[in-house]
């Protein structure tokens, strides 16, 4: 009780003595010193084998996000909340990602998946193939597959897991098992019949037949895994929730006949997942809403699990296997807060993930475990506006406008749903409740949904060779770093060298060849 007592009476000695000392000179130059006296240590480069590979991901988690989310954690805590430290943030590498498609400027999250997953630029709304694959065209899909990271992660006979807020078949996870030419797939029932007849698969029966046991998958997406009209199990009425599989196929019931003979368990709830026995278990299905999992804010905290808890089972059951394991966690949510303008909704999921982040930083260890955290994409969602320190995140400017003399939020989006015209003129932000979790902030230009953001996004890594992240990197570098890192996929050269010194040379002739053809071709 004591030791607590003081942790809290600290706690609010350091918030006050930060204002007070933030206007002496001593105080910035200590922090700079003592960051820069951190920041000599890492010259001792970690070199080390990663035993386990962990990429968090971040859909729509753009810089502004970031540092959004940021302020949120330290106010959510009582601090004035721009010199809280997120868990990312005490990553000692970043880079940028340039994220692109090759057909688009601005991505979506499907050919990005395949980049950051596969290793290869791709066409947006497809994943899993490389770019010579047409979105919708079943018949540009054979031939045009490519792999992912979880695949060559289970080959080498490590563990593999999937932990989603969204459905376990949508865009980011999909990319990591699936070769579909149309990212809205999900099941047979959303597929051009003529596609089904020229044997194109839906993404949900590509999750169970693609690689043989992922052992850990968690999320939601349970209707896309039930025949046409059966009712859900968590909302028996509700028919928009019903099955939506024409085959027939009850694949929650394949999957469980399948795995009868292994430690496997298949789970619906909360309570069903906290009661499992991570060293009883050593596959896990939980599927636990018939689409995406609600918004943490709204989320029901005894029916539904967190993000942080899902991870947190995964990595249990996971680090059982002693060649270690490969997860991708996604925060799938941000994306859908910022696409309907809730800014509140957004950086809560952010928020969300960062303790997810927090929480297997507690259960792994920087000297065997590479932990990468970035994201897919950006938005067109930002903050400013001379907001004073401390000024609460989802507050308003400090001024009113010079032109319509109206208030404004700090928190803006370039384009969405949030735009209003009032007689003639931009609707006055301080009648509404503008800090309501469903507020949608205000746009420049209408939209129904609010688009993606084409900028640079940051790249966070730490672990063994976490410092070949370290500069401004085409995205579909991330899973070679990665595997380069865990000696899996094509780079295992290094890896049987004495004292795990890298060497790249056997690349270095395809690479020639490689730029000899792009002379001659261009």
């Amino acid at each position: 009780g004591s030791l607590m007592l003081s942790f809290i009476l600290g706690h609010i000695i350091c918030h006050e003595l930060c204002h007070f000392l933030g206007k002496d000179p001593l105080f910035w130059n200590t922090w700079a010193q003592h960051t820069l006296k951190n920041a000599l240590t890492l010259q001792k480069l970690n070199q080390n084998t990663a035993k386990n590979l962990i990429l968090f991901l971040g859909d729509g988690m753009g810089i502004p996000t970031v540092t959004a989310a940021r302020i949120l954690k330290g106010q959510l805590s009582g601090q004035s909340g721009e010199e809280t430290q997120l868990e990312m943030d005490k990553f000692p590498f970043v880079a940028l990602s340039k994220t692109y498609n090759t057909n688009a400027q601005v991505a979506d999250s499907a050919g990005t998946a395949t980049a950051y997953l596969c290793g290869v630029k791709a066409n947006e709304g497809t994943v899993g193939v490389s770019a010579a694959a047409v979105r919708s065209q079943c018949n540009t899909t054979q031939g045009n597959e490519v792999t992912s990271i979880l695949r060559w992660a289970k080959e080498a006979g490590k563990s593999v897991g999937i932990v989603t807020t969204t459905r376990v078949n949508h865009a980011t996870p999909s990319a990591a098992y699936a070769h579909c030419v149309d990212r809205d797939w999900f099941s047979d029932g959303e597929m051009p019949a003529e596609a089904v007849q020229a044997g194109c698969k839906d993404i949900a029966r590509q999750l169970f037949e693609n690689i043989p046991n992922i052992d850990v998958i968690m999320g939601g997406g349970r209707k896309y895994m039930f025949p046409k009209n059966q009712s859900d199990v968590e909302y028996p009425g509700d028919k928009k929730h019903f099955g939506t599989r024409k085959d027939g196929r009850n694949l929650v019931e394949e999957w469980t006949n399948r795995m009868k003979n292994k430690k496997a368990q298949y789970v619906w709830n909360k309570r069903e997942l906290l009661s499992v026995n991570p060293n009883n278990v050593d596959y896990i299905l939980g599927l636990f809403e018939p689409g995406d999992l609600p918004y943490n804010l709204e989320r029901n905290t005894e029916t539904d699990p967190s993000l942080t808890e899902m991870v947190e089972l995964a990595i249990k059951i996971l680090r059982k296997n002693p060649r270690g394991f490969y997860l991708l966690v996604e925060g799938g949510r941000i994306d859908h807060g910022h696409h309907e303008g809730k800014a509140k909704q957004a950086l809560h999921e952010a928020v969300e993930m960062d303790r997810a982040i927090g929480r297997a930083g507690l259960i792994t260890s920087i000297y065997d475990t590479m932990t990468v955290v970035t994201a897919d994409h950006s938005h067109m969602f930002n903050f400013g506006g001379y907001t004073p320190r401390g000024n609460t995140i989802f507050g308003l400017a400090p001024m009113l406008s010079d032109v319509d003399q109206k208030p404004f939020t700090a928190i803006l989006y370039g384009n969405g749903p949030g735009f209003k015209v009032i007689n003639g003129l931009r609707e006055n932000v301080s009648t509404l409740d503008y800090q309501g979790n469903n507020y949608q902030a205000q746009s420049a230009v209408p939209l129904r949904m609010e688009t993606h953001g084409g900028e640079d996004v940051a790249v966070f890594a730490k672990g063994p060779m976490a410092h070949l992240l370290h500069g401004v990197h085409e995205q579909n570098y991330i899973p070679h770093v990665m595997a380069y890192a865990a000696c899996i996929g094509q780079n295992r050269d290094h890896c049987m060298s004495s004292g795990g010194a890298s060497s790249l040379s056997p690349a270095l002739p395809s690479l020639a060849a490689l730029l000899t053809l792009t002379r001659l071709l261009c």
